[in-house]
């Protein structure tokens, strides 16, 4: 995807981050779906639909001026395994590169605002709601999803430079 030197500016390493997200989420084991490391944490399912519906936020950032938490859909249902988790990844992903695609530059510096009903959470710049709320909170739940596949005994794929499981030097 060819962007605007503005979009490069604000959205930075997106493409980098997403794939290096969808190369987490195709080690997840279908038969571990249910498992989870504690009883306050997602399911490893959980997790991954998680992921995988972030890219749907990062859509609703940059097509809406903001979101109800008190009106918003019911939670997604878990895929039934990684072929469907990985499909449904692909889709948000080429779904996203068109509204970005299509998102003019000004956009970027508009307010943006999360609210729960009457209550506002936080109204920032367009630009700092994606960054925040959408790169880096990928970013935090693709290191809880690496450690999952640790404490599973999963390689786990090089993300920043090379993992435990993938020397390449």
């Amino acid at each position: 995807m060819t962007m605007s030197a503005t979009k490069q500016a604000i959205l930075g390493d997106l493409d980098h981050e997403l794939a290096n997200t969808r190369r987490v989420l195709e080690r997840a084991p279908d038969d571990q779906y249910d498992w989870r490391p504690h009883d306050k944490s997602f399911s490893l399912g959980q997790l991954c639909a998680h992921l995988q519906n972030i890219l749907f936020w990062q859509r609703t950032i940059l097509e809406q001026d903001g979101f109800d938490l008190g009106a918003s859909p019911p939670p997604r249902t878990v895929p039934k395994d990684t072929a469907e988790l990985l499909r449904l990844f692909d889709e948000q992903k080429q779904k996203l590169d068109e509204v970005i695609a299509n998102t003019e530059d000004t956009a970027f510096g508009e307010p943006w605002t999360l609210r729960h009903g009457d209550q506002v959470i936080f109204t920032m710049p367009r630009a700092a709601v994606m960054r925040g709320m959408g790169i880096s909170h990928m970013v935090h739940h693709r290191g809880q999803l690496s450690v999952y596949l640790r404490l599973l005994d999963v390689p786990v794929p090089a993300i920043y430079g090379p993992s435990a499981d993938e020397q390449t030097f």
